[in-house]
């Protein structure tokens, strides 16, 4: 009798951990970061990505594939979407005019700077309006 209850409750754990498992998301690494620094945490990641989604008024699929395997999630380390190059450079520009214009505060990564950010020029289209 007392075996049966360690083996219920070895299966019951098992099948407990087993569920939270399959529910939680596994951290991934990200893969393939050229311009933002590798070490960035996945929240700060998203809100930079959301910030770019508003300020262009595109949605992910401008820069990034769609999975083959999975084809309603994105492939988001493919560089196969030639927009995601073209944003990587707009990055590299917003970046350098920042730290070279509005770096006071050398406790903020040069990356981090929002003085000027994609919406000055965008304006809420995905390429700037010609004035």
């Amino acid at each position: 009798m007392y075996s049966n209850k360690i083996k219920a409750i070895t299966g019951l754990s098992i099948f407990v951990l087993l569920g939270v498992a399959a529910v939680q998301a596994p951290h991934q690494k990200e893969k393939n970061l050229k311009i933002l620094p590798k070490d960035i945490s996945d929240e700060k990641l998203d809100s930079i990505m959301q910030t770019y989604n508003k300020a262009l008024g595109v949605k992910c699929d401008f820069c990034h594939v769609k999975q083959k395997v999975f084809p309603g999630d994105f492939d988001y380390a493919s560089d196969a979407e030639p927009m995601k190059e073209n944003a990587r450079e707009m990055m590299r520009m917003t970046i350098e005019i920042n730290k070279s214009n509005f770096y006071f505060d050398k406790n903020i990564r040069p990356e981090y700077l929002n003085t000027v950010t994609c919406k000055t020029c965008h304006r809420g289209e995905p390429f700037p309006p010609e004035d």
